[in-house]
């Protein structure tokens, strides 16, 4: 009896789209196979439901690729700093139209200062090329473990993000986001971006082993977008597998644009923003333009509420936040 006999199979999980194996079935039925005829321990029928879900699923998902053109001019408008890797996925997209194939892009490293909306590009053009997008934060990573697993005999061992993002994901290419991969712990015993020296390439990428499930994965599809603020600490080998796009932070009418856009959005997103006028006057735009995007829109939220304490319906420049304000701090005084 095989496992197919003793579990029921989701014959509907398969969409009327382009499909991609990401795992072999049959390599998880023998082991399913395997682990049943030799007996389980407790930590063992973890992985023994992880096999069941797998094959119960099966190994197809959709890759993705966009039909036409899709239409990128709002993240140019909103993303203007970013028009050269925006220029790349168009290219790549327009290539794919002539093909049968999903969209598939190389992996690329958004170089630059923090708080220019590294990461938000990231998520924003997972919409646009219909995936979805997983983020790993490798700011604390101290090893390769949190993206390719950790043994089974290891206590509190788990599988990778890779094989989350895969196995129990929609999607054979989604977007993994390697957040602020130049802070890795350069102190770690065991090499934290290891894994992605077989993951950046493609042909190692396609029998890519999580070691806690044991079991190969097509990975190969897989769009990776890593950010840092200084290549500087990221190894040479790592550096040569991706596509490297150095991101300015935007010019001051880039800034007034990309702040005026969030005003509308936000005013759009809550029921209150009908009080509100719509546009921002130059004062308010002008300092607006002088902070960092990922700091635009806590600044607008302050300057809405004080407008709002104020009864007024129109943001003035007092009410936006002191830059460089220090943070108020509560607490007892001896």
């Amino acid at each position: 009896m095989g496992a197919r006999d003793d579990i029921k199979i989701d014959k509907n999980n398969k969409a009327n789209c382009l499909q991609q194996a990401v795992f072999d079935e049959e390599e998880v039925e023998s082991r399913w196979l395997h682990m049943q005829s030799a007996g389980t321990t407790q930590e063992q029928g973890v992985l023994l439901g992880i096999y069941e879900r797998m094959l119960r699923r099966g190994a197809a998902r959709t890759w993705a690729r966009p039909l036409a053109m899709p239409d990128m001019d709002g993240l140019y408008e909103a993303l203007p700093n970013f028009a050269q890797p925006l220029d790349e996925v168009k290219r790549q997209v327009a290539l794919g139209q002539d093909s049968d194939e999903g969209l598939a892009l190389m992996p690329m490293l958004l170089l630059g200062p923090p708080g220019i909306g590294k990461t938000h590009f990231a998520r924003q053009l997972a919409d646009v090329l219909g995936t979805q997008s997983e983020l790993v934060s490798m700011n604390a990573m101290t090893a390769g473990w949190l993206l390719s697993g950790s043994s089974p005999q290891w206590k509190g061992s788990k599988p990778g993000r890779v094989f989350q993002a895969l196995a129990e994901g929609d999607f054979a290419n989604p977007v993994v986001v390697l957040d602020e991969i130049d802070k890795t712990s350069a102190d770690a015993q065991y090499d934290p971006l290891g894994p992605l020296y077989n993951l950046l390439e493609v042909d190692t990428a396609s029998r890519f082993v999580d070691e806690f499930v044991d079991v190969r994965l097509d990975a190969r599809h897989i769009i990776w977008i890593a950010t840092a603020n200084d290549d500087r600490h990221i190894p040479a080998p790592i550096l040569n597998r991706m596509n490297v796009w150095e991101i300015a932070p935007p010019s001051v009418d880039q800034a007034r644009g990309i702040a005026s856009r969030l005003c509308g959005t936000i005013l759009a997103q809550h029921q209150w923003g009908r009080h509100f006028e719509a546009g921002l006057s130059d004062d308010v735009l002008d300092q607006l333009a002088l902070m960092p995007p990922r700091d635009m829109r806590r600044s607008l939220m302050t300057a809405f509420g004080n407008a709002r304490l104020a009864r007024r319906e129109r943001v003035l420049g007092a009410d936006l936040p002191l830059r460089g304000a220090t943070r108020q701090r509560m607490g007892f005084v001896a």
